[in-house]
């Protein structure tokens, strides 16, 4: 680990530059510039509430709460929204950054680094507008909220070590990026985050268990719509995951190196 660390440590510089380029590059042109860094995460928490909780009067079974549903969607829309970001360009990265691997020598490493950087650098907006919201509506979970750290833990791990797996795959074999993306659409729909695994039939809930985001998305919307500390044993699937994919990501990425420069 510290041999992984210490290059990244020494080139801090080239990711922070990298990770503020890129947040600045989103809204250049644009008149409100980072506002819409705000009004996004905004204007679709307003929607949920407004559309689900007022309009449609949509209930979570057993919660008794007017903003419980949107409360739900939310944690599991943003919190898969990070996943996805991280996953969806790490699995590009190499691709995407062809020239800078050829005509720079730095560690490779820090290309995924900016990634979740970024991804978590968009999330702490986002989230922390929804959290402002919890706080207005008087929903804040309290002390349970810190619960969320680890969470965010293994969800990054797990993320960003599939997504170095597909990426250095994605040079060798270019279906396998467009192949994940149809995936990621088909997991979405088969992960409880827009319907509670509750009115799922009989049959297809214990299929629940082998999807390891369905445990970590329901760890997520236990802490924020029912202010309780997650079934910790329940990650463990997803915990292993995370550290499995992470070590395959970091030796074929150690392995193949060289031959992905070739191949760019």
């Amino acid at each position: 680990m510290v041999a992984i660390l210490r290059p990244l440590w020494a080139y801090r510089g080239f990711i922070l530059g990298s990770v503020k380029r890129e947040f600045q590059s989103k809204y250049r042109e644009s008149l409100l510039g980072g506002a819409w860094m705000v009004i996004n995460p905004l204007a679709m928490i307003v929607v949920y509430t407004v559309i689900f909780s007022q309009v449609m009067k949509a209930r979570l079974p057993g919660v008794d709460s007017t903003f419980a549903y949107s409360i739900y969607l939310c944690a599991g829309v943003l919190t898969w929204g990070l996943f996805a970001e991280i996953s969806g360009r790490a699995q590009n990265i190499f691709l995407e950054n062809a020239n800078l691997l050829k005509k720079l020598s730095f560690p490779r490493l820090c290309l995924p680094t900016v990634v979740v950087l970024n991804a978590l650098l968009n999330f702490s907006i986002i989230f922390g507008l929804f959290t402002g919201f919890l706080v207005i509506t008087g929903t804040f979970p309290g002390w349970v909220y810190l619960a969320l750290a680890p969470l965010l833990l293994i969800q990054v791990a797990f993320a960003i070590g599939l997504g170095i797996s597909l990426g250095v795959l994605n040079v060798f074999f270019r279906d396998v990026g467009q192949l994940f993306g149809v995936i990621l659409q088909f997991w979405f729909w088969l992960t409880p985050i827009v319907y509670p695994a509750t009115i799922l039939p009989e049959f297809a809930r214990p299929l629940m268990d082998y999807n390891p985001l369905a445990s970590l998305m329901a760890a997520y919307q236990t802490i924020l719509v029912n202010g309780q500390w997650p079934d910790w044993q329940s990650l463990w699937l997803v915990t292993l995951l995370a550290a499995l994919f992470s070590a395959i990501g970091l030796r074929l990425f150690r392995k193949h190196a060289g031959e992905m420069v070739d191949e760019l």
